[in-house]
Parts: structure tokens; C-alpha cells; sequence
């Protein structure tokens, strides 16, 4: 049991240091890269426009940030969270395949289990996603025609839709009067402000909000029924 103990925090603390240390490095990547392109081609960015432009929506995608990380991350685990983040692509690709493997082995969030399984599988996503822009790259010219049909353009906009709908379907039978709550709050909302459709990620924390608040309500129904029947 010791020897369990030690090896895992072993693991745990390399994991933050890798995390860490590749965090870091491709954050200095992204940030400098786009000066030293602009540098390298004689197209170096007006600073005061760019510093204009991006507090002009920096401080919405701040907000989106944070919220992802403090929801994010007790799903995934350190090295699943460090993974996801460095490589991107967290709502359409790296969750819908984390919660998938962790349904498919029977993982609970918070375990060292589920932690060990979202690694592997924020992993692996990341692996095949390098492998399948590879083989797009090197197919976009053949296949450009077939890709620009504009019998394909609606089967192109509705991908993510069709994801998240096929992700949501299974969660809502489980209980489908605390799904149907939160979704036709926000459905109505955004039929009345469709703007708002631009930010979905920050409305996470709203309808996540109504959700549980909603299911403590229904547990707390619960238990004064489960009282009512012993007395």
C-alpha cells in the first residue's frame, strides 16, 4: 500500500512538472511566434491597434478561460487538464472522448482511475488528431473540390451540433426532467438573444448552476418524502 502511495505521488508530482514546464514553453511559442513571423516578413503589428483589439474581447475570453479550467479540470486530472490545454480543442474533440472512455470503463471523477483514463485518452485523441491533419494536409489539394460542394457546406456547419446532441442524449435519460430545466432555460434564451449564441462558454456557469440548484431541490424533496415515510 505504501509502495502505491509513493509511486503515485511520484507520478503526480513528474506530471505537474511536465505540465508545467510544456505549458510554459508553448505559451512563449504562441505568444511569440506571431511576432517573429511579422518580424521575418517585414509585417510587424501596429502594438497600440493589436493591444486595442485584443482588450476588446480579451477580457470575455479571460472569463471563458477561467470558467473552463474550474470546470474542466476535476473531470480530466492533472495530466489529462495539462494535456488538454496545451493541445487545444477542448469542447469538440478532448472532453466528448475523455467522458467516453471514462463511461466505457466505469471510472468515477475525482479516482485515480478516471485520472489515469483521461490521460490516456486525451492522449491517444491527441495522437490520431496530429495523424488525421497530417493526412488532411497532405489531401486538401485532391480533395478540395469534393470538400467545397455545396451539397457538403450544411453537413460541415452542424458537426459540433450533432456531437454534443448524440453526448447529450445519453446523459438526459438518466433524468430527463433535471436535463429538460437548464436546456429549455438557455434554448429560450438564446431564441430571444441570439448573440448570445457567441458565448456559450461563459453561459457554462449559469445553466451549470440552475442545473445543480434544481437537483438539490429534488434531493431535498426526496429526503423530507424518505422522512414523511419512516414517521
Amino acid at each position: 500500500m505504501d509502495e502505491t502511495k509513493e509511486l503515485w505521488e511520484r507520478y503526480s508530482r513528474t506530471t505537474h512538472l511536465l505540465g508545467r514546464v510544456s505549458s510554459i514553453l508553448v505559451l512563449a511559442m504562441l505568444v511569440c511566434a506571431p511576432f517573429l513571423i511579422g518580424s521575418y516578413l517585414g509585417a510587424y503589428p501596429d502594438l497600440g491597434a493589436a493591444g486595442k483589439a485584443f482588450f476588446s474581447v480579451g477580457l470575455v475570453w479571460v472569463v471563458s478561460s477561467v470558467a473552463e479550467f474550474l470546470i474542466y479540470t476535476p473531470m480530466l486530472g492533472s495530466g489529462g487538464g495539462y494535456l488538454a490545454f496545451v493541445t487545444g480543442n477542448l469542447i469538440n474533440m478532448k472532453i466528448p472522448c475523455a467522458v467516453t472512455a471514462r463511461d466505457t470503463v466505469g471510472t468515477k471523477v475525482g479516482t485515480k482511475e478516471n485520472e489515469v483514463i483521461s490521460t490516456l485518452s486525451i492522449a491517444t485523441s491527441s495522437l490520431v488528431t496530429i495523424l488525421v491533419l497530417a493526412l488532411g494536409v497532405a489531401a486538401l489539394t485532391p480533395l478540395r473540390p469534393v470538400l467545397q460542394s455545396p451539397a457538403l457546406q450544411p453537413a460541415f456547419e452542424n458537426v459540433v451540433p450533432a456531437l454534443f446532441g448524440a453526448m447529450a442524449c445519453k446523459y438526459y435519460r438518466h433524468n430527463l426532467k433535471l436535463a429538460m430545466l437548464p436546456l429549455g432555460i438557455m434554448g429560450l434564451l438564446f431564441i430571444l438573444v441570439p448573440s448570445l449564441t457567441g458565448s456559450t462558454s461563459m453561459l457554462i456557469i449559469p445553466s451549470g448552476a440552475i442545473a445543480i440548484g434544481f437537483a438539490f431541490l429534488e434531493y431535498r424533496k426526496a429526503g423530507k418524502k424518505k422522512e414523511e415515510n419512516k414517521t
